[in-house]
């Protein structure tokens, strides 16, 4: 191909073992280009990592900048990054053409003469430098939220990132022992143990833990689990919709969840009201918290977020009933108040729902650790296929999984068993 736009890129890395190589060469044809490998250094033991430098050709510079920008999600950088290039927004809402397009890998811009952290690394956003700040701010923003006037990054070019370093072994990473990104035939309880492992891990460290959650939870009678794993701090914050807060609720003012008998494990005379008639009842309280602080809601894992003063993110969709008083029907202010739960989060778990799970995996840091337990193996795969690589799936029952959890992480719940 005789393009008229160049440049040379570099990634280090297990390039064989992982693939990633092979996937860099065809995002670089997918996207319209060219390559010359110019050099690569084979790693001499299965410990050493690989090098490679690529000559990237396109047939214009704005198509090479979107190789270029397609090839960092992978974890591919310029050789010689320069610095960035900064454009103004003229629009609410709208980046300027050619606006760097974020990964949420660990991120530097070199703004004069300088590397800048980027604050809140953030797939599918834009970069913006607040070019007044002493020392300069370079933070990340969704499209949704850009102000005219900000300074966006615009080109590959001034921009590097790097991706989370490789287990260098099991005692040291809890996800050494999930080779594969869907674990269904491992051992159960190991599984548990290195998930357990990494909960407390982020607790030592000071960290918070976030759960993302679907009403399978309720649904499957792991909400005592929950609550115990509330109780004894290994629930920080937690991200879900109208559903799992709602059927909790039914649990715990009926016994009941979609009007299934949580104990006999069948319907009930009039038990399909019991949800819509749970959401009356906290509309009519004001909220979830006014509900437990009038002792109309004694149990369930909204009792206990309440109580122990644990934050929680709801955030419906357009088939939800009612919804709770608490629920954020405007997606958009949904995003900001999941993305301000964030902060200090050093582990996610993510258990019994697509839908929530690859919305968070769309904010979420690549350096953040992230499990994802479902029935269904596709909720996993599709999380990493939208971008969340760090994404670990174990494919198994929620409910006795985390009735496990609770028994490794709380030993008085182990005795109530």
């Amino acid at each position: 191909m005789s393009g008229q736009a160049t440049d040379t890129v570099e990634i280090t890395g297990h390039l064989m073992d992982s693939g990633i190589l092979s996937r860099v060469l065809s995002d670089i044809r997918e996207y319209g280009g060219d390559h010359v490998v110019e050099r690569f250094d084979l790693g001499h033991n299965s410990a050493d990592t690989s090098y490679a430098r690529i000559l990237v050709t396109a047939d214009d510079e704005e198509s090479l900048q979107r190789v270029l920008m397609r090839l960092q999600t992978r974890g591919v950088n310029l050789v010689h990054p320069g610095q960035v290039t900064l454009s103004e927004a003229d629009t609410d809402g709208v980046f300027p053409d050619g606006f760097y397009s974020t990964t949420n890998l660990e991120t530097r811009v070199k703004f004069r003469d300088r590397w800048h952290l980027v604050e809140n690394p953030e797939m599918d956003c834009g970069l913006i430098v607040d070019v007044d700040a002493e020392p300069p701010r370079v933070y990340t923003v969704p499209m949704s939220d850009a102000k005219a006037g900000m300074h966006v990054v615009c080109g590959a070019a001034g921009v590097k990132v790097t991706t989370p370093a490789p287990a260098s072994g099991v005692e040291h990473e809890v996800f050494g022992f999930m080779e594969s990104e869907v674990s269904s035939e491992k051992p159960q309880t190991l599984l548990v143990r290195q998930v357990a492992d990494g909960m407390r891990e982020a607790k030592a460290a000071g960290k918070r833990i976030l759960w993302v959650g679907g009403p399978g939870v309720v649904h499957t009678g792991a909400a005592p689990a929950m609550v115990a794993m509330v109780e004894a701090g290994y629930v920080d914050v937690l991200f879900a919709g109208n559903a799992l807060a709602t059927h909790d609720i039914e649990s715990a003012l009926y016994g009941t969840s979609l009007g299934v008998d949580l104990t006999r494990g069948r319907g009930v005379e009039h038990g399909h009201e019991h949800h819509i008639r749970a959401l009356n009842t906290i509309r009519k309280a004001g909220s979830i918290a006014a509900a437990v602080e009038q002792g109309v809601l004694t149990g369930g894992i909204m009792h206990a977020l309440v109580t122990h003063g644990k934050d929680f993110v709801l955030v419906g969709s357009v088939r939800d009933d009612g919804p709770l008083p608490d629920v954020y029907t405007d997606v958009l202010e949904g995003q900001r108040a999941m993305r301000a739960g964030l902060k200090e989060v050093g582990f996610c778990l993510m258990v019994a729902t697509m839908l929530h799970s690859v919305a968070t995996g769309n904010i979420l840091p690549a350096s953040i650790p992230l499990v994802c337990v479902d029935i269904n193996p596709a909720t996993v795969t599709k999380l990493a296929d939208r971008g969340s690589s760090q994404a670990r799936g174990i494919v198994t029952d929620v409910g006795l999984f985390l009735e496990q959890l609770a028994m490794e992480v709380v030993p008085a719940y182990q005795r109530q068993g």
